[in-house]
């Protein structure tokens, strides 16, 4: 294991000064942030064709673990990953740097689109924008479900954990609860006793009560919007369409801070900029006070993403030298992939369902399978084509 100092000094090649690979570190997470459409299930296929495959950075089961860790607690995965990517590159520095470089660029676009929302009352058209995208970023998560699962599906019988997760998790079931139900399977698989596997699960009940607790009625004010953000960010699971929900519930119909129109436009906004999905907190921030606004949500729903990930932290090593804890991150991470496919399977059928997108699609799988091309440029040349002949 190299040490903290070792790892930076070779982020950018031998001879580089510390400096130099900060600034390098920052430029890899500002260019993930700008190019990373699509989603969570998105995100993190990027996120290892660059840290994995590309750069080797992690070793694909060191990268399974984190990905299971960040299922396990709330907020937005992608994010929490860079967060602990960046950490395992380069300490502490390395953790603000992941982080906050992944979150700025899309805080920054959705910041300007909410300033044109608010100048103009719409939103640009992007149709023509995610038509030429949807299509590329499913060739890169079909290749890194297809990559991740060989390392991750060690048995036969997380194999059928996996198949299990993704059934259960299309009939409807929470994702929170089959992550469960996969730990505690994989537990049981290797024969561990039974008060084991209850106690592996007590804990992960917490965050339920945590939702259950109703918010009491408060006029807006900069330190509501920020309260109520973060506590967002400590309870979420489920990405974009569980945060339309949790703020409709409060900010539409509890408190009236917003129209039912302007929630959604602020959901769509999240979801037609790169980056991660909370920054629809943004749009809302600035639609109730302006750039300040939009500032004290953005750093209230991510906060709690960086408080939990660095309480992890110390946790990792330890859980996986436990058998027990092993054997349940094992199967937390089948489950992972299985609802990650699940996602990939619903985003496909809305995205691949003509034959522009289609040969969209073909092309991409070309140069990405066969001639290594960088994914970056994949998603930059899906945007082209979608603006210039898909509007």
């Amino acid at each position: 294991m190299q040490s903290g100092r070792e790892r930076k000094s070779d982020t950018c090649g031998p001879g580089v000064t510390e400096t130099e690979s900060m600034t390098f570190l920052i430029a890899v997470f500002l260019r993930l942030g700008v190019t990373a459409f699509g989603g969570p299930a998105a995100h993190v296929s990027l996120m290892e064709d660059e840290f994995v495959s590309r750069r080797r950075w992690l070793s694909r089961e060191e990268f399974l673990d984190l990905l299971g860790a960040t299922n396990l607690i709330p907020g937005p995965n992608s994010t929490e990953m860079a967060i602990h990517i960046g950490y395992r590159r380069a300490g502490w520095r390395g953790f603000l740097i992941g982080g906050v470089c992944f979150i700025l660029p899309a805080a920054l676009i959705v910041t300007l689109l909410s300033w044109v929302y608010v100048r103009y009352g719409s939103l640009p058209q992007a149709a023509g924008l995610l038509s030429g995208i949807k299509p590329v970023i499913m060739i890169v998560i079909f290749q890194a479900l297809w990559r991740m699962g060989r390392a991750a599906m060690k048995t036969r019988a997380l194999l059928a954990v996996a198949i299990g997760c993704a059934l259960l998790n299309a009939a409807g079931v929470h994702e929170l609860a089959v992550l469960m139900a996969a730990g505690i399977t994989a537990v049981f698989i290797v024969r561990l006793p039974s008060r084991t596997a209850a106690a592996l699960a007590l804990p992960l009940g917490f965050p339920y009560a945590a939702v259950s607790l109703s918010a009491t009625a408060a006029p807006f004010s900069m330190a509501a919007l920020f309260l109520f953000f973060m506590k967002v960010g400590s309870v979420l699971f489920g990405g974009g369409y569980v945060l339309l929900a949790f703020l409709r519930a409060d900010l539409v119909d509890r408190w009236r801070w917003l129209t039912e129109a302007q929630l959604l436009d602020a959901i769509a906004v999240g979801q037609v900029t790169p980056g991660p999905l909370f920054t629809s907190a943004t749009f809302v921030g600035y639609l109730l006070a302006g750039p300040w606004g939009a500032a004290v949500a953005t750093i209230g729903i991510f906060l709690p993403a960086f408080v939990f990930v660095a309480l992890s932290i110390p946790l990792l090593p330890r859980l996986r030298t436990s058998p027990t804890f092993a054997a349940a991150l094992d199967g937390i991470n089948a489950g992972s992939l299985a609802l990650m496919a699940v996602v990939s399977w619903r985003l496909g059928a809305t995205s691949l369902t003509n034959w522009p997108s289609l040969l969209i699609a073909c092309i991409a799988a070309v140069l990405l399978l066969g001639y290594r091309v960088n994914t970056t440029w994949l998603v930059l040349g899906g945007a082209a084509i979608g603006l210039l002949f898909l509007r």
